[in-house]
């Protein structure tokens, strides 16, 4: 594979050379290629080629097998939850896939102000969440981006019985190096940004007023925010708009920019489907429609290839295919979701919602479901607190050695969850699913692991190591 020249973050050419000399492979090449991942070092563009081509039967079921031994070679059986938060949909872009564009008069218009803020996370911590995504739209009330720290404050300043968010990941326009600077001072966690599709010529079609028409600013934005310090970003595509085997060796390309730039690639992926939204055609007719079997197949080879970092599954899939993907390389996940401002403490019509979700479940009905696969539902935010960020994040994954950090903490604020809002069923299948946990742990691990779920029965509340 041609080197991307190093002026450029996305070189198109040596992307378009790799998936040609890729179509045709063997079946020794895919099962080393495989072996390799399992090394945990991560896959360089011409290895993962050849894997986005797999379509024999039992070779992909020796991909996924692998994807799903590397994840619980890294994280284990945890699974994070989150809730996005969006607090407006005001835009001034017009991206043809979104509903949220600016000409389109199907939206009610709406920015929370910080009451309806506080409401919102009133509603979400009295479910049991603890982390949020905070989500604006691309334009802001008449006090700019103020308000969106505004925001922030508020939402770490609501307490709801003996809930609250400890940590807010962030989904706003880039920014520059002084904005991002605010953001790290206030206390995010993840910055997060969605290039939406890396091809420039498909980028120009369907981004056609508004600052988001400028590519370069946007592919640029994770270069600001860690200069500006912002150690954990995350990167994204919106799967549907162009040829998605481009799509994943250009998201190579950006992670070996930031890697090579910052020593640290991103802390999250994002894997979005575009799906149907109020006043868009082509969130119902996608240019580049991805079927379940090559969605399954980007989960996986995302996780071989960059197997130290997080995978993000929203509510935009089906419950069905959401727990496809568990096993297959996913650690993060979104649930009781809404995508309009104001859905959680209102529980409105979503007349003002971003797209259409595919899994509608409850909070609590996700969180039974999780468990009895055999994962653990964690709301654990001790790494933000604790510094594990950035490098020192990746000095833990890379190894797999994180998990013995996180597995403990994931119990304990399963417990917390169960205790505090789980329903009869959710304790049941919980208490299960944390016996089940604590006996595969080595006596060290164990004994740490129920000092702390003692603690949390005994009436203490976020306890982490």
């Amino acid at each position: 594979m041609t080197v991307a020249r190093r002026d450029v973050i996305i070189d198109e050419a040596p992307i378009f050379e790799t998936i040609a000399a890729s179509q045709k492979q063997s079946a020794s090449l895919v099962r080393d290629i495989l072996a390799k991942a399992q090394e945990l070092h991560g896959l360089a563009p011409d290895e993962v080629a050849p894997l986005m081509n797999v379509s024999d039967p039992e070779l992909l079921g020796e991909l996924f097998k692998a994807a799903s031994e590397v994840k619980e070679a890294i994280y284990g059986n945890r699974l994070v939850l989150f809730a996005p938060l969006y607090i407006s949909n005001l835009c001034a872009n017009e991206c043809l896939y979104c509903a949220f564009r600016n000409r389109n008069a199907k939206v009610k218009r709406r920015a929370l102000n910080q009451d309806e803020i506080a409401a919102e996370i009133k509603s979400l911590v009295e479910q049991g969440h603890k982390r949020v995504l905070l989500v604006a739209g691309e334009s802001y009330p008449d006090e700019g981006f103020s308000y969106v720290l505004k925001s922030i404050e508020t939402i770490y300043a609501t307490r709801s019985g003996k809930g609250e968010i400890r940590r807010v990941n962030v989904n706003v326009a880039p920014l520059p190096v002084e904005e991002f600077r605010q953001l790290k001072a206030a206390k995010i966690g993840t910055y997060q940004l969605f290039q939406e599709t890396y091809h420039q010529e498909t980028y120009k079609k369907v981004h056609l007023k508004g600052k988001k028409t400028d590519y370069e600013w946007r592919v640029t934005a994770m270069d600001r925010a860690m200069e500006a310090g912002i150690d954990d970003v995350g990167i994204g595509v919106l799967f549907g708009l162009c040829d998605w085997r481009f799509e994943i060796l250009a998201l190579m390309q950006h992670i070996g920019h930031l890697e090579a730039r910052f020593g640290v690639g991103p802390h999250t992926i994002s894997v979005p489907r575009l799906e149907p939204a109020v006043g868009s055609q082509m969130a119902s007719h996608p240019p580049q429609p991805v079927s379940d079997v090559d969605f399954r197949k980007i989960v996986a080879i995302l996780r071989l290839a960059v197997p130290y970092t997080g995978i993000i599954m929203s509510t935009r899939e089906t419950a069905k295919m959401r727990r496809e993907t568990f096993a297959l390389g996913v650690s993060q996940i979104s649930a009781g979701s809404r995508t309009n401002p104001g859905g959680y403490a209102s529980q409105e019509k979503e007349d003002e919602a971003q797209f259409c979700l595919g899994d509608h479940r409850p909070l609590d009905e996700v969180i039974r479901d999780v468990a009895s696969l055999g994962y653990i539902p964690s709301f654990c935010t001790a790494c933000y607190r604790l510094g594990r960020t950035g490098a020192d994040f990746m000095d833990l994954a890379k190894p797999g050695e994180i998990k013995s950090h996180c597995s403990p903490n994931a119990l304990s604020t399963f417990m917390e969850y169960l205790i505090d809002y789980g329903s009869a069923e959710s304790r049941t299948q919980g208490e299960s699913v944390i016996a089940n946990s604590l006996a595969k742990m080595d006596d060290v691990l164990r004994a740490k692991t129920e000092r702390m779920l003692a603690m949390v029965r005994e009436g203490q509340r976020d306890v982490y190591c």
